[in-house]
């Protein structure tokens, strides 16, 4: 078996099988590219079948000096499943990563903002124009409802199920999910579709799109970014923030006020419960209150 088409296979495998989106398909293959690559510097034949651990070692050694522990971990994580794909289509009886350890790193806990942050930001959004409503209305769904960016800009008008208070969302991988909306959101999305979005020249193809730009089309990640930064100036915020620290403040503030990490899972669209564990990190002084409150030997 030759690398290309060991490759090949692996990208249907990450895109059909496990359902990942474009980016994170692309960030295997670059882990792969980045081995291929330093086999072809030292003129070795070794194939994805007979590649050994020495070779995946000395790869491993040479990338480390000149890469951070984080970006070297990820490699390893990413050389790990490629192999590990391998051995269950029987092309390997053994993982030539097995006995490499990734390197110790801190875990990185996402910024968040503070509930009268949150307010902050939202009151600084210029109302009197045009953009301000939608703007309102866009930063109360990405707090409220978590989503991701790509999530909002993609949200279309037949994905609100207003009188069911759900919205359905496409996340990662193109997988669904139903998200709870609360009465304020609702109110804030309402206002801007029918006293600001309805007089917007919308251009074809962007009908069902629920945020559009002034030139009626969809608006832009690096948009939605822009419009986050220029409110953290505005209100002189001392904090770095993006449009994901309002889906991390959603996710904590619920985590503080005693939701359970399973739904907030859900709502998140999080394959893996260790991803939204991450914000347990965040406030260990709840957990210590839960167990005073909740458990029978308190």
């Amino acid at each position: 078996m030759k690398w290309k088409q060991a490759l090949t296979d692996y990208q249907h495998y990450l895109k059909i099988e496990r359902g990942l989106s474009a980016n994170s398909v692309e960030n295997y293959t670059l882990d792969i590219e980045k081995l291929i690559f330093f086999l072809t510097q030292k003129n070795s034949t070794e194939t994805p079948v007979t590649i050994t651990q020495e070779t995946t070692q000395k790869f491993i050694y040479e990338i480390a000096k000149n890469i951070n522990p984080r970006s070297q971990a990820r490699i390893i994580s990413g050389l790990k499943s490629f192999f590990n794909y391998l051995i269950f289509e029987d092309y390997r009886k053994d993982n030539p990563m097995d006995l490499i350890e990734s390197p110790k790193i801190g875990r990185k806990l996402p910024d968040t903002l503070s509930e009268e942050e949150i307010n902050n930001l939202i009151t600084a959004i210029d109302l009197s124009k045009p953009e301000g409503e939608r703007n309102r209305a866009m930063l109360e769904t990405l707090y409220g409802c978590g989503l991701r960016v790509s999530e909002l800009i993609n949200l279309k008008l037949s994905d609100l199920f207003f009188a069911e208070d759900f919205i359905k969302v496409n996340g990662k991988g193109d997988k669904q999910r139903f998200v709870p909306i609360s009465e304020i959101n609702k109110k804030y999305i309402n206002l801007y579709k029918d006293d600001i979005r309805n007089h917007i020249s919308i251009k074809k193809g962007f009908e069902d799109v629920l945020f559009l730009n002034r030139r009626g089309k969809q608006l832009t990640r690096a948009m939605i970014f822009t419009i986050v930064k220029q409110l953290a100036e505005k209100i002189s915020l001392k904090k770095t923030i993006s449009p994901h620290t309002l889906r991390h403040s959603f996710a904590t503030h619920l985590l503080e006020n005693g939701a359970d990490l399973r739904a907030i899972q859900q709502m998140l669209g999080h394959e893996s419960i260790t991803t939204t564990e991450i914000y347990v990190h965040l406030d260990r002084t709840h957990l210590a209150q839960v167990i005073a409150d909740f458990h029978p030997r308190k």
